[in-house]
C-alpha cells in the first residue's frame, strides 16, 4: 500500500500552485449571464428612461448623420445624397473668413469672463444659504434667487432695458438730478458686462440648487468633530464645506468648458441691433445668420461640426486634467 504525503496549503510556506486560467469563452459567458441578472433586475428603471433614449437618439444623435453636408456643395433642392461633396472646401473658406475669427473671439473671451465672474456665484449662494439656521427663510431665498431661470429672455431683457435703459429706471433718477445717463444697453465696450449680469440674473439660483444637494450630503459628525478640534467657521468651511464641493465643481466646470463654443443664441440675437455685430456676434448667431438667413446650409454645418469638434477636445481634456487632479470627472478611467 502506497502512501502519497497530503500538499502543503496554500500560504503555509510554499508557494501556491499555479492559478487556472479562465478561458475566453468563459470570460464571454460569465459577461452574459451578469448582463441577464442586471437586466432582470433593472427592466422596470430601463423601461421608465427608455422614452428620454427615443427622443435623445432621434433628436439628438440621429441629426448627427446631416454633418455629412459640411463636406458638400448641399442644396435643399436635391437633398444629401445627390449634392456633390467638396471636400474641406467649406472649412478653407470658412478659416478664411474673418467675420467668423470675429464671432470665435467674442464667443472665447465671454466665456472666459464668465468663468471668472459667473460661475462662482450659484457656489457662493449655496455657501450663503446653507450657512442660514431657520428652513424657512432658506426655502424662501432659494425660491426668490432661481424663480427668473423660468422667465424667458424676451421678458429678462426687457426688464434690463426697463431698469438699465435709456428711459429706464436707473437713467430717469439720474436725469432728474442732473447726473447725465448711463449708456448700458447699447454700449458694444460694456456688451459682456450686460449678457453677465443677465446671466447672473437668470440661472445662477438654478445653478445654487446643484451645489445645495451636494452640501446636503456632507455628514453633520464632521462640522462637530472639527468644532471640537477648534476649528471656527472659516476653518469649517475649507476643511469640511469646500472639499464635499470639489468633485461637483470639476464636474460642471469640465461641462462648461465643453460648451464653451455656446455662450448663447436668444440672448445674443436679441440684443445684435442694440449693440451692433461687431460687439454681439458669437459663433450661434453666426451660423444662423449664415445657414438660416442667407441659406449656405453647407457653410453653416462646418461651422456647427468645427464648434461641436472643438467642444469635444475641451471635454476630454479637461476630463484628463480632471483626472491627473485625483477626480472622477465627467466619466470615470478605464
Amino acid at each position: 500500500m502506497t502512501l502519497h504525503a497530503a500538499e502543503p496549503a496554500a500560504g503555509a510556506g510554499t508557494p501556491a500552485g499555479p492559478r487556472r486560467r479562465v478561458s475566453p469563452l468563459s470570460k464571454r459567458a460569465l459577461r452574459r449571464a451578469d448582463r441577464r441578472r442586471r437586466l432582470r433586475r433593472d427592466w422596470p428603471l430601463l423601461l421608465m428612461v427608455a422614452p428620454t433614449i427615443l427622443v435623445l437618439g432621434a433628436f439628438h444623435y440621429l441629426p448627427l448623420l446631416g454633418n455629412v453636408i459640411a463636406f458638400q456643395d448641399y442644396s435643399p433642392f436635391v437633398g444629401i445624397l445627390e449634392s456633390p461633396f467638396v471636400g474641406f472646401a467649406n472649412f478653407e473658406r470658412l478659416f478664411g473668413d474673418p467675420d467668423f475669427w470675429r464671432a470665435t473671439g467674442n464667443t472665447l473671451g465671454i466665456t472666459a469672463f464668465q468663468l471668472v465672474f459667473f460661475f462662482p456665484v450659484p457656489i457662493m449662494l449655496a455657501l450663503v444659504i446653507n450657512s442660514l439656521l431657520s428652513a424657512r427663510l432658506k426655502l424662501f431665498i432659494q425660491s426668490v434667487v432661481y424663480l427668473p431661470h423660468f422667465f424667458s429672455w424676451v421678458l429678462v431683457i426687457t426688464l434690463f432695458q426697463q431698469m438699465l435703459g435709456g428711459a429706464g429706471v436707473v437713467n430717469n433718477f439720474l436725469r432728474t438730478h442732473d447726473l447725465g445717463v448711463v449708456d448700458l444697453m447699447t454700449n458694444p465696450d460694456t456688451f459682456i458686462l450686460l449678457v453677465t449680469a443677465e446671466g447672473i440674473w437668470k440661472d445662477a439660483g438654478w445653478g445654487m440648487i446643484i451645489f445645495l444637494a451636494a452640501l446636503s450630503t456632507v455628514n453633520a459628525d464632521l462640522y462637530e468633530a472639527a468644532a471640537v478640534d477648534g476649528a471656527n467657521r472659516w476653518r469649517r468651511l475649507w476643511h469640511v464645506t469646500l472639499p464635499a464641493l470639489v468633485p461637483v465643481i470639476v464636474l460642471l466646470l469640465i461641462m462648461r468648458l465643453g460648451d464653451a463654443l455656446s455662450v448663447g443664441f436668444e440672448q445674443f440675437l436679441l440684443q445684435r441691433g442694440a449693440v451692433g455685430v461687431d460687439a454681439s456676434e458669437v459663433l450661434d448667431t453666426y451660423v444662423y445668420y449664415e445657414g438660416v438667413v442667407n441659406g449656405d446650409f453647407a457653410y453653416a454645418g462646418a461651422a456647427g461640426l468645427f464648434k461641436g469638434v472643438v467642444g469635444l477636445l475641451l471635454v476630454l481634456g479637461a476630463n484628463k486634467a480632471a483626472h491627473l487632479l485625483g477626480q472622477q470627472g465627467v466619466y470615470s478611467r478605464s
